[in-house]
């Protein structure tokens, strides 16, 4: 499914106020998940508290152990450090990647803005070697928009 397809029925699920925020950033993670094929774990970690470290918060696909991860380490700690979108097409080809499981092959992370701080990020995984796009980039920046949105209400 092309990803703006995707863009009203995010939209509708994170202005939905008869939701808790926890529970729309699930069904966002699972209407991404289920609707791209090449998103094999999407989640969201938020910065943990005043601690240099990520928490994570919602997620779609299998259970993950790394819940908490220090800023720094891994792909999503380094974007918590440089405030910069990361994609690896080939995560084998990165020194400072965690692996979550021996099917990933290659990961997004985009930073969460609120008030121009960076609060948290998206994580996304995949199966397929190589598959995020400029398009895939730009629109998970869109999602981490809307998501920074609803927090703020």
């Amino acid at each position: 499914m092309p990803l703006q397809k995707l863009k009203p029925e995010i939209k509708k699920i994170l202005t939905s106020e008869e939701l808790s925020v926890d529970h729309r950033l699930s069904q966002v993670c699972e209407i991404l998940k289920e609707n791209v094929p090449y998103y094999d774990w999407v989640g969201f970690y938020f910065k943990n508290g005043d601690k240099e470290e990520l928490k994570l918060r919602s997620f779609a696909g299998e259970p993950t152990d790394h819940t908490i991860i220090p800023f720094g380490k891994g792909i999503c700690g380094q974007v918590a450090v440089s405030n910069e979108n990361f994609v690896v097409p080939d995560v084998k080809a990165q020194t400072n990647y965690i692996a979550c499981s021996i099917n990933v092959k290659a990961e997004i992370v985009v930073p969460l803005f609120l008030n121009g701080e960076n609060i948290g990020q998206i994580d996304i995984d995949s199966h397929t070697p190589d598959p995020f796009s400029k398009e895939d980039e730009e629109f998970l920046e869109w999602v981490n928009e809307e998501v920074a949105e609803g927090l703020e209400a």
